[in-house]
């Protein structure tokens, strides 16, 4: 990738268009008033900000962009993805274990919404997205507490995930290239899963995170302006140990309430911050709480400008041009840039997703309360990696 002296300027170089005075439901746009999110277009839901002093509910964008379908045929580790952080732990879910949870809430909806996709609880809602979506991928990071022996390798075979598992022996290693995610659909190796515990990787065939990812610290010092520290567990964010980069970004203690501002203004700041930190290598994975909360455009827009420097060096995904010489861009604007994300191959929620109060009114699942899923704490990334 070409050097990029001015991330942040590029990250931050669009300015936000202005609410419009009306329009006609369902075809109201990004930043458009709304009073409901059948208002909304597809990819966006009805939403405000009070923690940034944005009281009136206007559109807001919900759904990422299919960056494949812009830029295709690149290695895996070439793009940016959204994490959700903490999937399973979801706002209102309820427990299915008789036994209350003791974490705290990450998300607000059900891992059905972050897959984009009907499905079934727990591991099996993973299989069944896998199956009937054939050219996806998913990445789980386990935070990984199974002591049981062949504990973790069982929850994945009995929720018959095996058999999309990406095998360690083809795992790339020092910081080489992943294989295209076409490659990737073709051979069937569709599911990366990374466990925490280093004795997995060769008693369970699970990889061990930080052998091939590096990521920075997460909670309250992966959010400090400026700084962008390796975790304790990965290499330096420099070192090019790892040819993947998981980038957190969230507090320590989630609020969901200020998640919107968190995503709406700091975030551009932390990409740059940590872009820096691993000398001009772009995270793949970003990792929040409470995803679809901001202002406006949101942990979506930050997805595409990230894609747009590093697939093609421009300062937004949208901004490709297909064939054409990196850094030769198509000229657009703020207020011409697509907000629908039914537009580029997206598609729409599984029913409304809108604010009631502090939450998503949504049915939910929950994403690990099996009775051996306890001891778990997962992220999980929805990728939507079409081909």
């Amino acid at each position: 990738m070409a050097s990029s002296p001015c991330l942040f300027q590029f990250l931050l170089s669009f300015s936000l268009i202005a609410h419009a005075a009306a329009c006609a439901a369902p075809g109201c746009q990004l930043l458009n008033p709304c009073s409901g999110a059948e208002e909304c277009a597809p990819g966006l839901y009805c939403g405000t900000c009070p923690a940034s002093g944005k009281n009136r509910p206007s559109c807001t964008r919900g759904q990422a962009t299919r960056q494949t379908d812009i830029e295709k045929g690149l290695p895996f580790n070439k793009y940016t993805w959204l994490v959700t952080h903490n999937s399973f732990s979801i706002v209102n879910a309820p427990s299915f274990t008789g036994v209350q949870r003791v974490t705290f809430y990450n998300q607000e909806d059900t891992v059905t919404n972050q897959l984009r996709e009907p499905a079934i609880n727990t591991l099996k809602e993973v299989e069944a997205f896998l199956t009937n979506n054939p050219t996806e991928i998913v990445t789980i990071f386990i935070e990984d507490y199974v002591r049981t022996p062949k504990g973790l390798s069982s929850l994945f075979t009995n929720a018959d995930l095996m058999k999309y598992l990406y095998p360690l022996a083809e795992m790339p290693t020092n910081g080489k290239d992943w294989p295209t995610i076409t490659e990737m659909a073709e051979k069937n190796y569709r599911l990366l899963v990374f466990t925490s515990v280093a004795s997995k990787e060769a008693e369970e065939g699970i990889a061990y995170q930080w052998r091939y990812v590096l990521e920075n610290e997460p909670g309250d010092p992966g959010i400090l302006p400026g700084s962008c520290p390796n975790r304790r567990e990965s290499q330096p964010l420099s070192s090019r140990y790892a040819s993947l980069f998981l980038q957190n970004y969230f507090p320590t203690i989630p609020v969901q309430n200020d998640a919107c501002k968190e995503h709406s203004s700091g975030l551009a700041e932390m990409v740059d911050a940590c872009y820096k930190a691993a000398e001009k290598l772009m995270p793949n994975f970003l990792s929040v709480n409470f995803y679809l909360r901001s202002d406006g455009r949101g942990i979506f827009d930050i997805l595409d400008r990230m894609n747009g420097l590093t697939l093609c060096g421009c300062p937004t995904v949208f901004a490709c041009k297909p064939g054409a010489a990196f850094g030769v861009c198509k000229n657009i604007s703020s207020s011409s840039t697509p907000t629908r994300a039914g537009d580029h191959g997206g598609g729409t929620y599984a029913g409304y997703v809108e604010f009631s109060g502090s939450l998503l009114r949504s049915k939910s699942f929950s994403f690990m309360e099996m009775s051996l899923f306890y001891c778990l704490g997962f992220s999980i990334l929805s990728l939507v990696g079409m081909i």
